[in-house]
């Protein structure tokens, strides 16, 4: 039966790492399941680039975890029990390094990282290595039952938050900072929808990317089905709205491309900074949703509340129009025309004014020929007695023919 070192148990991961570093003869780093820096040994004569920004970061900076998805590494390691050799990857700062999963049953925890010094690794290093992890386990089962207790506190404040269940801004400043929180100088509520309701596997690969990516922060998140919610923190010196936005487009991308899930949906409200308006920013990230919903093609690309325009506003035109008992006339006549005849001129129209009377444009996303447009728009100025030449017929037809699909 081969010697394991670690005979002893050990109270801390600071000892553990010094430990380890001792017996392999190389810097150690121990990280958790997210890439969050735990420990490291601190006699060190050799290190790279990598390890120096994660000790100072307190966490593998984001291009490195992106590097190690691309060439295999993590998803080896998410995969394997067994330590694994790392090739050096200049681009990034990396040395030549041995890693290896620490599991508990089929769940991994963290990663225990050894930088090869002047001396290559040899089989028994990889041993040695497996039963550090092994060690390491013990530790983090502790760690981990009180991250989770604190993970339950954080979404309970969360969905207080999202419900105004608090009586003041002061109030929510102070439950901030009595879970050790830092109250965002701006924030904005996030929401992806999924196609179907989020697993407890896909939970973990979600909180996974979440804290591994550092723009914008995200301070709190929760499940709610189908829908993942974020607070995120920003500030107003930082282009927020970018930030926002850079969010909503990578989240889905990276999802499809590491996890194979598609069809995630972003939203996110307007930027606020009185924590009172929590709930205010939830129902404007809902809003974009519905409106993405309806509209699918028209706001594909539009993802915060704040860049509606006028779509925000058709619950009270929606309303108006009941009140009214209003109907666009030029719009009847042309839905007559187009169930007499079997023909596309409402359709035509909308397309039409969807690109701002473009007909080269409106001509392309028909597939049809400019020639053809400007017969159907020929026909639909005679049918309707429309002026395409009025703005403000043009705005009176495209808000209704929004409102048709909206109600």
């Amino acid at each position: 039966m081969a010697h394991n070192p670690f005979h002893t148990s050990f109270n801390h991961l600071d000892e553990l790492a010094d430990y380890v570093s001792k017996v392999l003869h190389c810097p150690i780093t121990i990280e958790d399941a997210n890439h969050n820096l735990l420990s490291y040994s601190t006699h060190d004569l050799r290190t790279d680039s990598v390890r120096t920004s994660t000790i100072m970061q307190r966490r593998v900076p984001e291009k490195v975890i992106n590097q190690l998805w691309k060439e295999g590494t993590i998803p080896l390691l998410l995969s394997s029990r067994e330590p694994i050799r790392v090739k050096s990857m200049d681009e990034i700062g990396l040395r030549d390094r041995l890693a290896v999963s620490i599991w508990k049953k089929d769940e991994v925890l963290g990663f225990i990282w050894a930088i090869e010094g002047e001396k290559p690794f040899e089989d028994k290093d990889l041993l040695i290595l497996n039963q550090a992890a092994d060690a390491t386990k013990n530790i983090l089962l502790k760690m981990h039952n009180r991250k989770n207790m604190r993970e339950e506190r954080y979404q309970e404040f969360f969905w207080r938050l999202l419900t105004s269940h608090f009586p003041s801004n002061d109030n929510i400043i102070e439950k901030f900072h009595s879970l050790q929180l830092v109250p965002p100088s701006l924030f904005a509520i996030v929401i992806f929808q999924f196609s179907k309701d989020i697993l407890a596997e896909d939970e973990k690969k979600i909180i996974y990317l979440l804290t591994t990516r550092q723009e914008p922060k995200i301070l709190l998140y929760t499940f709610d089905h189908s829908q993942l919610l974020l607070l995120t923190s920003l500030h107003e010196s930082d282009h927020p709205q970018q930030k926002l936005n850079k969010l909503c487009e990578w989240f889905p991308e990276i999802m499809k491309e590491r996890y194979s899930v598609e069809s995630i949906i972003p939203s996110c409200s307007g930027l606020y900074n009185d924590f009172m308006k929590v709930e205010k920013a939830y129902q404007q990230a809902l809003t974009v949703l519905t409106i993405k919903d309806k509209f699918p093609s028209e706001v594909k690309h539009i993802h915060s509340y704040q860049e509606l325009g006028i779509f925000k506003y058709l619950d009270l035109l929606r309303d108006k129009v009941l009140t009214d008992d209003y109907e666009n006339y030029a719009l009847k006549k042309l839905h007559e025309y187009d169930e007499k005849y079997h023909y596309d001129l409402v359709h035509t129209l909308e397309v039409y004014l969807n690109h701002d009377s473009n007909v080269h444009e409106a001509a392309k996303a028909l597939n049809i020929h400019t020639n053809t447009l400007n017969y159907r728009l020929k026909r639909i100025v005679e049918i309707g007695n429309i002026n395409l030449k009025d703005a403000n017929q043009k705005i009176t037809l495209f808000l209704d023919l929004k409102l048709e699909k909206y109600m």
